[in-house]
């Protein structure tokens, strides 16, 4: 029996790639260029798929345990012009649906499917805290996310167990959002971005993929779930984390408007976030092993 995972060659598929394999299991990975990805750990292989049909790889479903869809194009940091915000979209709902119809044609299914998702599922929430029960938002974040999601709604039907993450921001010495957010700290010109009161719900790279793993492997474990650690955090506070951590002072703000005129619609990332709580995952008894920015940035940055 092995996993499947879908967009294993990013950030996340790789780390859960080589967590799986240390512990022995198997796993394929789905990718659009199989030959560029290279530095496999033993026990994993890629296979080509276009991101929108069970083309090429539907043989694999019979025997798998398990199938991770982390697939979708990179939301930050190109602008996000009207092509840009449909390859957002289609990328997400086109390997969604490709998942499902893998799944409905198997004579044999997997025990689980994992759909990514993200916090931007509720949209721009002020300083309100969010658990897994608080409705969508409205704005683009949220279409896409309400629309990645009911990708992987069939799957109940199929009597497949159907499990959401929506990801806050993973913090990973390798990729991510941290080596832009460390960069001007490491220039000596880090703050607040604009008033530092919007929710930066983040995560460290080892606790997404000890969630991911836990979620695969416990049957109590259906539906959606917050992955983000527990600690209630700002971006004031994430700002004087991360400075105490590379040792920089945190007193440069950058106002809202400069980063709007910048990045335009895309400034949301930054200026309008979520307090989400991972509500779920504490309940069912996930412990997390770095619970505050403080633990998570001075394991990666110390």
């Amino acid at each position: 029996m092995y996993t499947i995972i879908a967009g294993g060659s990013g950030l996340i598929g790789r780390a859960l790639t080589e967590d799986l394999t240390a512990d022995g299991h198997e796993v394929i990975i789905l990718s659009r260029r199989p030959e560029r990805v290279r530095g496999l750990p033993p026990g994993a292989r890629a296979v080509r798929w276009d991101g929108r049909t069970p083309e090429g790889w539907q043989e694999y479903v019979e025997e798998c345990n398990a199938i991770v869809n982390l697939t979708g194009t990179r939301i930050a940091p190109w602008p996000w012009t009207a092509a840009r915000k449909r390859q957002i979209l289609d990328s997400r709902v086109h390997s969604g649906q490709a998942v499902t119809q893998a799944v409905a044609a198997a004579v044999k299914r997997p025990r689980v499917v994992v759909q990514a998702s993200g916090v931007g599922f509720y949209g721009p929430r002020g300083d309100e805290s969010i658990d897994e029960s608080a409705a969508p938002g409205d704005d683009f974040l949220a279409q896409v996310c309400i629309a990645w999601e009911a990708t992987a709604q069939p799957l109940d039907a199929l009597g497949v167990r159907r499990v959401i993450i929506r990801t806050g921001h993973v913090l990973s010495r390798t990729g991510g959002l941290l080596p832009y957010l460390a960069l001007p700290y490491r220039l000596w010109v880090g703050g607040p971005m604009g008033n530092g009161r919007q929710g930066q719900p983040w995560i460290h790279i080892a606790d997404h993929v000890a969630a991911v793993r836990w979620l695969i492997e416990h049957e109590v474990a259906a539906g959606a779930f917050n992955l983000v650690a527990p600690q209630r955090t700002s971006n004031a506070s994430m700002s004087r984390a991360l400075g105490q951590a590379l040792g920089r002072p945190a007193v440069v703000t950058v106002p809202a408007f400069v980063l709007r005129l910048l990045l335009g619609e895309e400034a949301t990332i930054l200026l309008d976030g979520q307090h989400a709580i991972p509500a779920r995952l504490q309940e069912l008894g996930f412990a997390f092993r770095f619970p505050t920015a403080e633990a998570a940035l001075s394991d990666l940055l110390g």
